[in-house]
């Protein structure tokens, strides 16, 4: 039995890697413990970044379905008065999708598992556990057990992806450790179903206050979640019955009665930031909380999986049809982990910005986040949906000193046939410009399988690439500027040769 990559792992981040090869032409065999999907809630946000990758999975249609656009963030004081509030445009922005989207993860799982059962690619083994993965010459062998029948197997892979979570046995197997990042409180995280209307508003509310800080948000048609911050010596037992959640949720609760709220989960998590030392050893990866474990404040637990997925497969897909050196896959630690710890202490410093400091901290907070608002830039910095450039890479050529376009991710800019940037390019290389290409431009770009798109003026595309000085930017197919230039012949000939895009017409595309 073999397969060229094998995925250790079905949750999000492994179906999304899985379903990425696929449309690279890449075949997979996906290993998971349980049979179906894990029926509670845990991820209930979704940037606009990741909304695009899921679009890329082929479902987007039917995860917008199941979400709800939120309309911003409201810092509350300990009594439910507003402090702060940035709000969202559920229209969507540069990602061309609302940059806050709420849903159900289970919903979400079940529709990235009927995707996978229509990709003859992949292949989707439940009720199975993996026991071992050994490094071999040209690749790994993955050892694992039926759980039903007691029969042992193994596969010889190219590659294997460690996407088993937390307590991943493949991170365990390279002999890569997590190391703290010096951050652990414990929540109480209470989700409750209700046709009743709250009468909220439809955003993410957060109560700093050190005593008792929670969060509220509404993340389906009837369906609502909580997070409290549990005090030493309390824990999910002592609110096992709907009238102990009843006490605390009231304050949004307003007429609806006890009666009318399901309790549909009460459970306690520990909210933990951790990076592991080291996320590849040979053709062994590690993507997803088996690399990193973020607190939630930001929303970005989940999406940093799904963005090691995208980072990663293209690299693979491109190795494996002889159009990349093996080398460019040493990048996917190189420009991941550094924007995973970046994130990760971003949510470490909202966490203790919104939780600690005692009565100091809400004397603080009640003076100083009224004003954040009206401070220049700031509210543009928490609603952009930009996250931070990718490092100095093979495939990121910026300068040492940073600035400039590469490594940022191209805007989902909308085309004047109506399509937008990432429908057109489909996961292809491309290259954005503002300069009137010869006809051997356009046969080197066509030869390399890419995308040429012309920015018109006016256009939003152009006004993106001349703002830091570029007239042409090359486009990687995970949509992040490889680099820029402000003449088009140094682009074309920086173009690799890459034929393993999603299928579809070459050619060009003009925008305006």
């Amino acid at each position: 039995m073999s397969a060229p990559v094998v995925i250790v792992g079905a949750g999000p981040t492994g179906l999304t890697a899985a379903l990425l090869l696929a449309r690279y032409g890449v075949e997979s065999l996906v290993l998971e413990r349980w049979e179906g999907v894990y029926p509670q809630p845990r991820a209930v946000h979704m940037d606009g970044e990741i909304r695009r990758i899921v679009s890329r999975l082929g479902i987007g249609d039917e995860f917008d379905a199941i979400s709800r656009p939120a309309l911003g963030l409201r810092l509350l004081d300990r009594d439910l008065r507003i402090l702060a509030e940035f709000q969202r445009d559920p229209a969507g922005g540069r990602n061309g999708h609302p940059d806050a989207n709420m849903f159900d993860q289970p919903e979400l799982e079940a529709i990235l598992r009927a995707e996978v059962r229509r990709r003859p690619r992949v292949t989707l083994r439940g009720d199975v556990e993996v026991t071992a993965v050994v490094q071999e010459t040209g690749g790994a062998r993955v050892e694992f057990t039926d759980r039903t029948s007691g029969a042992t197997e193994s596969v010889r892979t190219r590659y294997v992806l460690g996407c088993d979570g937390a307590n991943s046995l493949v991170r365990t197997a390279i002999g890569a450790r997590m190391r703290e990042l010096n951050f652990e409180q414990r929540w109480l995280v209470v989700d409750v179903g209700t046709t009743a209307e709250l009468g909220e508003w439809e955003g993410v509310h957060q109560v700093c206050d050190p005593v008792r800080a929670a969060t509220y948000m509404r993340i389906g048609t009837a369906r609502h979640r909580w997070e409290f911050r549990l005090n030493p010596g309390e824990a999910a037992a002592d609110y096992d019955e709907i009238g102990r959640v009843y006490q605390l949720i009231s304050p949004w609760t307003g007429a609806v009665a006890v009666e009318e709220i399901q309790l549909l989960r009460v459970a306690e998590y520990t909210f933990r930031a951790q990076l592991a030392d080291r996320w590849r050893a040979g053709r062994i990866y590690l993507l997803g909380d088996a690399a990193h474990l973020t607190p939630p404040f930001i929303g970005q637990g989940m999406g940093a999986g799904l963005r090691d997925a995208a980072n990663l497969t293209w690299k693979l897909a491109g190795v494996l049809a002889g159009d990349l050196p093996e080398r460019v896959v040493e990048s996917y630690e190189i420009e991941r982990k550094p924007h995973a710890r970046s994130m990760i202490r971003l949510a470490k410093f909202t966490g203790m910005a919104m939780t600690e400091g005692g009565e100091l901290g809400n004397l603080l907070r009640g003076t100083l986040a009224p004003h954040l608002g009206r401070l220049p830039g700031f509210h543009a910095l928490v609603t952009s949906g930009e996250t931070p450039p990718l490092r100095r890479s093979e495939l990121v050529m910026r300068s040492r000193l940073g600035g400039g376009r590469a490594g940022h991710l191209v805007p989902n800019a909308l085309l004047a046939d109506g399509r937008r940037y990432d429908d057109v390019v489909a996961g292809r290389y491309a290259i954005v410009t503002t300069i009137e290409p010869a006809s051997a431009e356009h046969a080197r770009i066509r030869d390399r399988g890419a995308v040429l798109v012309f920015a018109a003026a006016g256009s939003e595309l152009r006004r993106w690439l001349c703002r830091r000085g570029a007239r042409a930017a090359l486009i990687r197919p995970d949509g992040v500027v490889q680099r820029t230039a402000r003449d088009l012949p140094v682009l074309c000939a920086a173009m690799p040769r890459f034929h393993s895009g999603a299928g579809g017409v070459h050619g060009e595309h003009r925008v305006g």
